[in-house]
């Protein structure tokens, strides 16, 4: 049963959409934020429409938004924001971004919405009342050998600068049955409704990852960090699997 939360979650997605599509392909012009990343007026526009529905159908839920930042963050209640997860791919007319979601209570992620309706697919879960995509439930695979199992890396230059920790990957990539690198939020939607069985990503912001989490746990998957930590506010990577694969990949990259 849909939440009032819910509701609002994907009524502020659609008006995210509304503002992305009519501006993409447009050649708009791209600043560099401090860490290099680029921001676009559809980023600034698109988190405007999120923000004002969400701040209007609960004015006392905490706001951290991508592009306009934190308030509340003290609140009980606090929606998690990207307006454009990808933005490197939408302003190269790619359509691999999505539009990101999350609500977190008491430091739980309960709700996510992840709207890549350019691409096709709209996926949202709330905690206790499993995980949809395009209208349909999903599951994750019942994949339980790493030798009959499909791999998805994303960002993985922190993991790349590290002798030992590369070096474990290199030995994962050899028994798994396949690797493949769909990134971004079309990696987790894979994982959610069975057609691959890991994925893993060492660089990334709770905003990247905050309703892919919900939505692939509401799939019966295991998401954590790579040390094997919960999902928070400070996580920089993931790991996130059906169970089987989750707890043997998570054993293999720990390994010394």
């Amino acid at each position: 049963m849909s939440s009032p939360e819910l509701e609002a979650a994907l009524e502020a997605a659609r008006a995210a959409h509304e503002v992305i599509q009519a501006l993409y392909q447009r050649n708009l012009a791209i600043t560099l934020k401090a860490d290099r990343s680029p921001v676009t007026e559809a980023d600034v526009r698109a988190e405007h429409a999120i923000r004002a529905v969400l701040c209007a159908r609960f004015p006392e839920y905490g706001f951290y938004g991508e592009e306009t930042g934190r308030e509340r963050m003290q609140s009980e209640n606090v929606w998690l924001v990207d307006p454009i997860d990808g933005t490197k791919s939408f302003v190269r007319d790619c359509p691999f971004f999505s539009t990101q979601i999350a609500l977190m209570r008491q430091g739980r992620l309960v709700l996510g919405v992840s709207s890549a309706q350019t691409y096709g697919e709209l996926a949202w879960a709330q905690e206790g009342e499993g995980a949809f995509l395009n209208g349909s439930r999903v599951q994750v695979s019942a994949v339980a050998q790493l030798d009959q199992a499909i791999l998805s890396v994303g960002n993985l230059k922190t993991l790349a600068a590290e002798p030992a920790g590369w070096s474990r990957l290199g030995t994962l990539i050899g028994r798994v049955n396949r690797l493949r690198g769909y990134g971004d939020f079309l990696h987790y939607h894979l994982l959610a409704r069975g057609a691959l069985e890991v994925v893993l990503e060492s660089d990334l912001n709770i905003l990247d990852i905050a309703a892919l989490t919900v939505i692939v746990r509401e799939a019966g998957g295991i998401v954590s960090d790579l040390a094997g930590a919960p999902i928070g506010l400070g996580s920089s990577s993931m790991l996130a699997g059906n169970p089987a694969m989750h707890a043997a990949v998570l054993a293999a990259m720990s390994r010394p």
